[in-house]
């Protein structure tokens, strides 16, 4: 038999990173986290930033915990999308990275439309409107003359800033290249003619590589700093040129969707954290007016595979009214099943939820507004955002199924969201289909399948899922009560009819 292999994972979520080490033995996949810690951004005066920093020590700390545990068959690193930095000529940071909450981008989705038809924008990248996205927070700085656009010359995602310091390759991964609505799908290469037409430099745009892709071999430098990073464990020293560095899945939707334990084909899925994001597994990319219509996305995936989906904006609400509280998760889920159903929907994609900050008073704001109940206790606000994420998924699932003219089931429920036992009920509930909920580290999961692939110790994404499926307990949750799920979507659906255009296009 041959000897188990130990591969990490470095995962980094929009409100935590952790590494965590995959092994590997037989048809059997373990985990271990040796590290986690907070991603907080920086209030500064030029806007919300990433601590890019503090996250690229801890970065370094989650190696040297690993490797101290394990003899480390390579690494990959993947984070959110959209986010980006901008390197000088000598490759040094232009400034820190703005976040994708930074408020820069209001406005900019409708200033795009002014220069250039929506419909030609989707024709060139087939991505969802969303103000977060890539292309408007280039927007903003080119229409704001920045300095650090004009000075330069290398654009790199977050993941990619970060494989680029661990390994010394410049490039963008293919998959959350993907998230930018940069890249034309048609020829998998960036959309330059777009990003002329918006005053948005091409020329910064670095080569393209595919998820498996082994970027090099640990820089020796990193590998001094990680052997720094241990805190004087003797034993732990990761040899220059001896751990290869490769690249995932970058985008960690991408790598979480790897991870599905499905057995089916048609099957949806929600990658449920901060953002919930919803979709479907395609062969190729979906840019029908249809498509279009609904705002919906076509990103990249692994081993030829498209994903068709659209982000909702998820646990983030709830994120930001515990951050207020200060109560527990599982305290939060306790108050919403014991409060009120039913009392109000709010539409999760509005606009007013975007940015951080007061977030039980704006879903308050939202309800007063739109003539109905207020929640006035924590349990209600948490029950009526949940209940309203079932509903959102709700309407994602009936799109889905009209654009590929199937029925989509069970709906799989991966990554940190999964733990949140009453909105998976309540998912079953408001949908119709059974729920599949599992596993909790599917971003990792995902990550560290593609670099077992890459290495040869597997041989395709079907036995990557079948490796999941037999080393990971789900739960599944059944359809049950329908009573008041009817009423709430014609709700929903009126809150989604009655946006403006631009609130359509920024949620």
């Amino acid at each position: 038999m041959m000897k188990p292999s130990h591969f990490l994972a470095l995962d980094l979520g929009a409100e935590s990173g952790r590494a965590i080490v995959g092994t590997l033995a037989g048809d059997r996949l373990g985990l271990e986290e040796c590290h986690r810690f907070p991603n907080r951004p920086l209030s500064l005066p030029t806007g919300l930033h990433w601590d890019i920093p503090t996250l690229w020590r801890e970065i370094q700390h989650g190696i040297a915990a690993a490797a101290h545990r394990y003899p480390l068959a390579s690494l990959a690193l993947d984070g959110w999308g959209v986010d980006f930095a901008l390197l000088d000529e000598k490759g040094a940071l232009l400034g820190p990275p703005h976040t994708y909450r930074d408020a820069r981008t209001d406005g900019m989705v409708a200033e795009a439309f002014r220069r250039v038809p929506r419909e030609q924008i989707f024709a060139q990248t087939g991505i969802q409107f969303m103000q977060i996205n890539t292309l408007y927070q280039l927007l903003a700085m080119a229409q704001a003359g920045d300095p650090q656009l004009a000075a330069a010359r290398t654009f790199l995602t977050i993941p990619d800033l970060f494989n680029a310091w661990l390994s010394g390759s410049r490039c963008c991964e293919f998959t959350n290249a993907s998230t930018t609505q940069c890249l034309d799908p048609h020829t998998r290469t960036w959309a330059l003619p777009l990003l002329e037409a918006l005053g948005i430099p091409g020329a910064i745009f670095p080569t393209l590589c595919e998820p498996g892709t082994t970027l090099g071999p640990l820089l020796p430098a990193v590998a001094r700093e990680v052997t720094a990073a241990a805190a004087g464990a003797a034993d732990t020293v990761v040899a220059a040129g001896e751990l290869p560095v490769i690249a995932p899945a970058c985008h960690d939707t991408g790598s979480a969707v790897v991870a599905i334990p499905a057995e089916n084909a048609g099957f949806a899925w929600i990658s449920s954290g901060t953002w919930s994001i919803m979709g479907a597994e395609l062969d190729q990319p979906n840019l029908s007016p249809q498509a279009l219509a609904f705002n919906f996305t076509n990103e990249g995936g692994v081993c030829g595979t498209w994903r068709l989906s659209k982000n909702v904006m998820g646990l983030w609400l709830v994120q930001e009214c515990k951050r207020e509280w200060d109560l527990s998760y599982a305290e939060l889920t306790r108050l919403a099943a014991e409060a009120r159903p039913f009392l109000a929907v709010i539409d999760p994609d509005a606009p007013l939820f975007l940015h951080p900050g007061g977030m039980p008073e704006r879903i308050r704001a939202f309800c007063r507004a739109s003539g109905q109940a207020v929640p006035e206790t924590q349990g209600e606000l948490v029950r009526v955002v949940l209940e309203s994420l079932a509903l959102k998924y709700r309407l994602t699932l009936a799109q889905l199924e009209a654009l590929t003219g199937a029925r989509l089931e069970p709906v799989h429920i991966i990554g940190g969201g999964t733990q949140n036992r009453l909105l998976n009920q309540l998912t079953a509930d408001c949908t119709g289909r059974p729920v599949v909920a599992g596993p909790v580290e599917a971003t990792a999961l995902g990550n560290i399948a593609v670099q077992a692939i890459a290495l040869g110790r597997l041989e395709s994404l079907t036995q990557a899922r079948a490796v999941v499926r037999r080393s990971f307990e789900v739960e599944v949750y059944q359809p049950g009560a329908r009573a008041g799920w009817d009423e709430g979507y014609a709700m929903l659906l009126s809150l989604v009819d009655g946006a403006t255009l631009e609130e359509h296009y920024s949620g």
